[in-house]
């Protein structure tokens, strides 16, 4: 990534992103519990090959499982996409584009793309881009929403410019709480909130939030936020804001829709409550959870009995680094461990691969679970919550011995 190279880039024909519907091409069927499951796939949009459509305005966009097996960081023409109001640019002007930091400041600023790449350091990060509602359409019972099966997120190596050293530019002045982020997209009615996100203010500067303006080491593509996109590792995308451009710093807490109101979860072990239950506290969405699963085979694959069968896959801690992956083929009531790849960072994709033997003919659930390096393990149960978020629960693939 050269800084003549972003600057020389504008929409990449990006006007076509909502002037036609998503074309079919073919179609999956995700196997959802709660609902139909089968989607088409579609490559009708601007800088992505073949995509799950979930939904075409504002588009829903989801990583075919495959990709998951090839690599451990997700290339960006199949990086799922997730927006939530239809009014989205189609294009970003590199020459007029602006990013505004304002509010509980000593100095405003107005930074143009040549500032934020000639003005601040460079530094890197690799880190997992989850949707809050990533397998949604696995809750039981059914949740309002995008059903997404798992592949509602993504691993990249983000490069940008710390957000700590563009507040430091500011100078954040005494008793400010919050800072807010806003991007390019509007509400398509004029009584609708903008989408807005807010972190306190020790967050925002803790030297890892990040201002990103490439992914694994090209520019972000329009639909994922060009030019700017914040990338807050080991939190859920939804603090992500693409098409960054507003910053403001808070000298009081966050009253805004999306902050206060929407992406709450209960505030209960695994963020659970049971259907119907009601009185249960809820506060904003926050840090991700350990997740894990197979990417070589799918659910209801024959493999030969007696004779060893490799796996393999990814997992991720949430918010902290992979401490193991185990796997048992007798219901948990006995685990082994799996072999780790190499570890790209505490926030990204680890790879892992084993070996099992399933003794005899038959069926068997083989079930993977993560342990996170704070020693927070994937539970025995799925949780539940009305919004569908922060699925957390030892994954199953069930494998047939012939």
């Amino acid at each position: 990534m050269t800084r003549r190279r972003l600057l020389g880039l504008a929409g990449m024909g990006a006007a076509a992103l909502l002037s036609a519907p998503a074309r079919a091409q073919s179609t999956v069927d995700l196997k959802l519990p709660g609902g139909p499951g089968e989607r088409s796939l579609t490559t009708a949009f601007p800088q992505k090959g073949e995509m799950i459509l979930q939904r075409t305005r504002p588009p829903l966009l989801e990583t075919p499982w495959e990709v998951f097996d090839k690599g451990v960081f997700t290339p960006n023409d199949q990086f799922y996409v997730r927006w939530h109001w239809a009014i989205i640019p189609t294009e970003v002007s590199v020459d007029s584009f602006r990013l505004k930091v304002h509010g509980q400041v000593n100095q405003e600023l107005s930074l143009s793309l040549q500032d934020i790449l000639g003005g601040f350091p460079r530094v890197e990060l690799a880190a997992v881009n989850q949707c809050s509602g990533n397998s949604r359409g696995l809750f039981q019972p059914r949740v309002p929403g995008g059903q997404w099966a798992n592949g509602a997120m993504g691993n990249a190596l983000w490069a940008g410019v710390r957000l700590k050293d563009v507040l430091d530019r500011a100078g954040v002045k005494s008793g400010a709480v919050q800072v807010r982020f806003r991007g390019l997209d509007e509400p398509v009615v004029d009584e609708a909130p903008a989408f807005m996100k807010s972190l306190a203010i020790d967050h925002a500067r803790n030297g890892e939030v990040m201002i990103a303006y490439a992914m694994n080491g090209d520019q972000l593509p329009l639909v994922n936020g060009f030019p700017l996109r914040l990338v807050v590792p080991g939190w859920y995308a939804t603090y992500w804001v693409k098409m960054l451009s507003d910053i403001e710093v808070l000298d009081q807490l966050d009253t805004n829709y999306w902050t206060k109101t929407a992406y709450t979860i209960p505030d209960t072990p695994h963020a659970n409550m049971t259907p119907g239950q009601t009185g249960v506290t809820m506060v904003p969405i926050n840090r991700m959870v350990p997740r894990s699963f197979v990417t070589n085979l799918v659910s209801g694959t024959s493999v030969a009995a007696g004779e060893p069968t490799p796996l393999r896959g990814i997992a991720f801690g949430g918010d902290c680094g992979v401490a193991g992956v185990d796997l048992s083929i007798d219901g948990g009531k006995s685990w082994q461990p799996a072999q780790l790849g190499k570890d790209e960072g505490k926030y990204g994709f680890r790879q892992w691969q084993a070996r099992i033997t399933l003794p005899s003919p038959g069926s068997y659930a083989v079930k993977l679970r993560c342990t996170n390096a704070n020693g927070e393990a994937q539970p025995d149960t799925p949780n539940w919550n009305p919004a569908g978020f922060m699925r957390n629960v030892i994954e199953t693939t069930d494998l047939v011995a012939a």
